[in-house]
């Protein structure tokens, strides 16, 4: 990655044109092509950028960017639709380079195998007299979240784990039911929809089809106090 602080210009021509007039500028050259161009302010977003595919060229400065006093120009051009950001250099204020080496990615606290994972621990939170059956219970058409038995005899108990959930979830957790509820070890079979946010439209339809809707405290499973005023 090159960074580079210059007081520059900028023009992106495409499906439509664009222009910043000279003034200092972090210019953000990526190892995937990208080229980004910040100010010193609006956050984390560049007020111009040209995304992968693309290619940086170095041009010569022609009689009249001379005269302006440019004494670099990068060319940008997107591989697919030609689109351009030419950089007008005046000065180089900094310039320098770093190999970032190849980036793990980033890891999310409270993606749905952590809901699920904690549900699976503390089945309590679902209700009372259940017995975990087991996680990712297989059925023809995909696994199962958490299956549970309710220990008084009264069928099993499918779970439904999502972040956010929405209308998809309550009709994939309705398939389930149809297909485990012909299994005479464990009908009757009901469903639990499970997530840190359930949709309005989601929880009018799981209510429709006799599913419980579940909403999950993330912080409070792990032992964290959230930090959300409670009632009680």
């Amino acid at each position: 990655m090159r960074l580079v602080i210059a007081r520059c210009s900028v023009d992106y021509t495409g499906r439509l044109n664009a222009h910043l007039p000279l003034a200092t500028r972090l210019l953000v050259h990526k190892g995937d092509g990208s080229l980004l161009v910040h100010s010193d302010g609006g956050s984390y977003k560049p007020l111009n950028w040209m995304s992968p595919p693309c290619s940086l060229t170095l041009e010569q400065p022609d009689e009249v960017d001379v005269e302006d006093g440019v004494i670099e120009r990068w060319r940008v051009t997107h591989a697919k639709t030609g689109d351009a950001l030419l950089v007008r250099i005046h000065e180089i204020v900094h310039d320098t380079a770093h190999d970032l080496g190849v980036d793990p990615g980033l890891i999310k606290d409270g993606v749905e195998a952590d809901l699920q994972r904690l549900l699976a621990e503390q089945v309590s939170v679902v209700g009372e007299n259940l017995t975990l059956v087991r996680r990712e219970y297989p059925t023809a058409i995909g696994p199962v979240d958490l299956l549970l038995r309710n220990d008084d005899g009264r069928g099993t108990v499918a779970i439904e784990v999502k972040r956010r959930g929405d209308i998809d979830g309550v009709e994939q957790l309705t398939r389930y039911l149809e297909l485990l509820n012909r299994d005479p070890l464990l009908a009757p079979v009901t469903g639990v929809y499970a997530a840190q946010e359930i949709k309005p439209q989601a929880r009018v339809l799981a209510t429709d089809r006799g599913i419980r809707c579940l909403t999950l405290d993330y912080d409070e499973m792990k032992g964290v106090q959230s930090g959300a005023p409670r009632l009680f």
